[in-house]
């Protein structure tokens, strides 16, 4: 999804963009990422890669996140460094953050507290991302000309995102989860946790924005802005919703008039996490798709994804 929207918003100003499948480039091979770099020659890189996936994902996988994501930021930064890549950004994720901080999140909050547990392992390593790349600036920066950044997106969604039930995020899983309950009349949905805890959404095409906004700065412009050793940016809408208000209205959008459940014997995550944004606004970016207009959009794709199985049922 991140990808996708990052070579239309990088192709539409006119870059030629060099892509590779999973299939094709497997992040986790120093070699291949060498080899990648060699034979390619690329100027800029723009890291979205991340194994990713929502709180059950997240605690169901805990080792699979935190050692390829890990691998996925070394390979890449270290690789690009040897390749005399000048620029290069980083995308991070709200979860670096301490799980009780002050609201909203300042990027300096950073470091300042415990992780949220259910996640600490992919916070963690996109923690070390952001400080691979501040040290890599630091240490070569002005040896070797190179400008390396990050970004730190809110909860991201649209089209093109990964429906999975169970291990996707929560805007597409619970687009698919009223979607079934829509289609088979069920009476109610069931939803993880107390649907307390607040979150921030942000279209991903807002995001892809923001990325070529912060990458697009000089580099005097990028360091008015950060500091050497707290160098990222956060990416966000400026305000929030609680899950149970995000699932009534993901549920308007599908068209389910059934009962929503929350069950509180599983996990909430974090209370809340909302960013702040003024430092990305200061720059000149400012997010433009309002969630409900995001979600239909997303609703949308989600039925377009369905299409071919559903030709094929009536085949």
């Amino acid at each position: 999804m991140v990808g996708q929207s990052l070579v239309k918003r990088l192709s539409s100003l006119g870059h030629e963009v060099v892509t590779r499948s999973h299939e094709e480039l497997d992040l986790l091979d120093q070699d291949a990422v060498r080899r990648f770099f060699a034979t390619e020659r690329v100027d800029q890189v723009y890291l979205a890669a991340a194994k990713v996936g929502g709180i059950h994902a997240n605690m169901t996988y805990p080792a699979e996140f935190i050692y390829q994501n890990l691998l996925i930021a070394a390979n890449v930064t270290h690789q690009a460094f040897l390749a005399n890549v000048k620029r290069l950004l980083f995308l991070g994720s709200s979860c670096i953050y301490p799980r009780l901080t002050e609201q909203p999140i300042r990027e300096d909050a950073l470091l300042g507290g415990q992780l949220e547990p259910t996640n600490e392992p992919y916070a963690i390593a996109k923690i070390a991302g952001i400080k691979l790349c501040e040290s890599y600036n630091r240490q070569y920066g002005a040896s070797h000309g190179i400008d390396y950044r990050s970004v730190m997106p809110c909860n991201l969604y649209g089209p093109g995102d990964n429906y999975h039930i169970e291990n996707s995020h929560v805007v597409p899983a619970l687009i698919r989860r009223f979607h079934l309950a829509k289609t088979s009349n069920a009476p109610e949905v069931l939803i993880w946790g107390t649907g307390q805890a607040r979150r921030e959404f942000l279209y991903v095409d807002d995001m892809a924005e923001g990325c070529t906004t912060v990458m697009g700065l000089s580099r005097s412009g990028y360091e008015q802005h950060t500091t050497p050793m707290c160098a990222h940016i956060n990416l966000g809408m400026g305000e929030d919703q609680s899950i149970a208000e995000l699932a009534q209205l993901v549920g308007e959008v599908v068209g389910y008039r059934g009962r929503i459940r929350f069950d509180p014997s599983r996990p909430d995550g974090a209370p809340r996490k909302l960013l702040d944004v003024s430092c990305a606004a200061a720059l000149g970016w400012h997010p433009t798709v309002p969630l409900s207009e995001g979600l239909r959009r997303t609703y949308a794709d989600y039925q377009k994804s369905l299409q071919p199985v559903q030709e094929l049922a009536h085949a």
